[in-house]
């Protein structure tokens, strides 16, 4: 029996078990695989199953419109459009190629020796942050910048890579051709092991981080793998320690840290 003699509901009920990606593709086979590659019955199955309780945490998406969007629509709504959740310092959204949860820990949700000190760090809000606030860094020798996050409200069976968000102020000291750590392992586990970034570089352009595109500049801090969510909390950490107190740092501005699925 040819695939295309099936109705349409059995047509998007095996659709469902393929990718985002894939019922992409079946779209284009033929009007009936249009109808059911779009039917809510497909892109349900590719939403995290928690998708309705964290976007009830969001007051950008009213529950209403939850309700009436195909959910097609709202996939690729939240692909394009992190929400702000929780209290405000947290963002999620969805990877388009598997449908599993991305989040970015804002600047005010981070743990930054010395955030409260006026004299250390800025705190101000700025058009092209997700947030209501970021950190700017006016002078410290000691930098350190580090999330928490809870594997629990992570996909399960999934490679997370962790990411620093940030970008240079113009009028900035101390980060040229330096080596910052970056750290990323499960809370409690003590590693020496870790990637030496350099956040600005004069004579080695493959070392800079990557733009993202959004007005800021990201780059890969590690990885690990989150099976069940079960394992606590993964500490991703940027470091760099200098004991030379009239060596310092100025200028790096911090938008967060996000975890994004590993892709490909």
């Amino acid at each position: 029996m040819e695939i295309g003699k099936l109705p349409e509901e059995c047509i998007s009920h095996i659709i469902s078990f393929t990718s985002p990606r894939d019922a992409c593709r079946s779209s284009l086979v033929s009007p009936l695989f249009r109808s059911a590659s779009d039917s809510d019955v497909v892109w349900e199955k590719f939403l995290p199953s928690d998708y309705k309780d964290l976007i009830s945490q969001s007051a950008a998406i009213p529950e209403t419109t939850i309700n009436s969007l195909p959910k097609k629509t709202l996939f690729f709504y939240l692909c394009n459009n992190p929400i702000i959740i929780g209290n405000g310092n947290t963002s999620f959204s969805v990877e388009r190629e598997s449908g599993k949860k991305c989040f970015m820990v804002g600047a005010r949700g981070l743990s930054i020796a010395w955030a409260d000190s006026p004299k250390h760090w800025q705190w101000t809000s700025l058009p092209e942050s997700r947030f209501s606030e970021v950190a700017i860094l006016k002078s410290v020798w000691w930098l350190h910048v580090a999330a928490n996050v809870e594997t629990r409200i992570l996909s399960p069976q999934t490679t997370y890579v962790a990411y620093f968000v940030f970008k240079l102020a113009e009028l900035k000291h101390g980060f040229e051709d330096t080596l910052i750590q970056m750290l990323v392992d499960y809370e409690g586990i003590e590693s020496e092991e870790g990637i030496g970034v350099v956040l600005e570089s004069r004579t080695n352009m493959d070392l800079l981080p990557g733009d993202r595109g959004d007005g800021w500049k990201e780059v890969e801090m590690g990885e690990f793998f989150n099976e069940h969510g079960e394992d606590g909390p993964v500490l991703c950490s940027v470091k760099e320690i200098v004991l030379d107190k009239y060596r310092t740092k100025s200028g790096l501005i911090v938008e967060g840290i996000e975890l994004r699925p590993r892709v490909g």
